[in-house]
């Protein structure tokens, strides 16, 4: 990544710079690890961390210390990589340990993931539904493609034959009914299909509101984790190499070129990210477009877009990803290796 971009990016996370502190720091260690006195620590720890409804909270030290506060302030979520890793976490501890806790708390953040999906196939941010934007069908940050990409892992992974063959199935299912309401959501221009936004109402799938600065808009970032997740099914349907190659089109038609973030020093001697023309500049594409023009846009929490990162104040602009090289690897390396494997 460039400097000013990798710059960019722990500005923009620096809530989640803790985001290893959580199971997944773990998941690369070997099987025989998790048979350990020191894995055994760990999981009793991630345990203490998972709510009653089956999930695990986010932005949350989940590996250091056992939770002690009051559990009804543990909010499950999806949001921020949540549940998901804690669950591979588990099922490894199963395999290592054949330990009948590691078992019951799998089985119960399992049943969360599915209970969770809507009948549509989406999964919101947040379960149990919290009544706002929550709700939505959320592809914001990846939440539905992790959970889609776990829930495929768990109806054909090794790693969970101690499952049930109905469980199995039953991932099967919410995998396939995930991918029907992905091609649901995706929206059409003129016929053809183009991206999606980063969430979508869980009842008529038009794209939909987020935070006041997250607008309805075709997203140039999430669309491209969704795009991987089309390309990477092995029996792709018409439907779906169409959805891909719509996707593709787009983001080819949608560049933002010409221009380089820049991280400068603001008059009050604070750090500042800035847009300079440079024709030499790599590729980028903008977070947000404008569903009628399709031209990009940024925003300040009075929720008025506007066409340039100058135009909004310095706390959205510094604390936001509103451009980056999203779609450079989709369309320079795994667009182009799909594309000869699927002739």
């Amino acid at each position: 990544m460039r400097p000013a971009l990798l710059i960019l990016a722990l500005l923009v996370s620096g809530s989640l710079l803790a985001a290893d502190d959580s199971a997944r720091r773990f998941l690369k260690k070997p099987d025989s690890w998790f048979a350990s006195a020191e894995a055994k620590k760990v999981a009793a720890i991630i345990l203490s961390f998972q709510t009653d409804a089956g999930g695990w909270p986010k932005n949350t030290n989940t590996i250091s210390k056992a939770y002690e506060g009051d559990r009804a302030k543990l909010q499950p979520t999806f949001d921020n990589k949540a549940t998901v890793d804690e669950l591979r976490f588990m099922a490894r501890m199963v395999n290592a340990t054949q330990d009948a806790t590691y078992r019951k708390s799998f089985d119960r953040g399992l049943a969360y993931v599915l209970s969770a999906q809507y009948p549509n196939g989406g999964w919101p941010q947040f379960f149990p539904l919290r009544n706002g934007y929550y709700d939505r069908i959320t592809f914001n940050d990846g939440a539905m493609v992790r959970v889609l990409e776990f829930v495929r892992e768990v109806a054909r992974d090794a790693r969970y034959a101690f499952l049930a063959p109905q469980t199995h199935e039953a991932c099967r299912k919410a995998f396939d009914l995930g991918i029907a309401c992905i091609l649901k959501c995706q929206i059409v221009v003129d016929g053809k299909p183009a991206v999606w936004c980063a969430q979508h109402d869980e009842t008529t799938f038009a794209p939909a509101k987020a935070r006041s600065y997250e607008l309805p808009s075709f997203s140039g970032s999430e669309s491209v984790g969704i795009v991987r997740l089309l390309m990477s099914l092995e029996k792709p349907t018409p439907e779906i190499r169409a959805a891909i190659e719509g996707a593709v089109d787009w983001f080819e038609t949608h560049k933002v070129a010409g221009q380089r973030l820049e991280k400068t020093t603001g008059k009050d001697g604070k750090p500042d990210l800035v847009m300079i023309p440079d024709p030499k500049a790599p590729t980028l594409w903008a977070r947000f477009y404008d569903l009628k023009t399709g031209a990009p846009f940024v925003c300040d929490r009075d929720g008025i877009p506007k066409p340039q990162l100058a135009d909004i104040g310095s706390e959205r602009r510094n604390g936001y990803s509103w451009f980056g090289e999203y779609a450079r690897d989709l369309l320079a390396k795994d667009y182009p290796v799909w594309k000869k494997a699927d002739r």
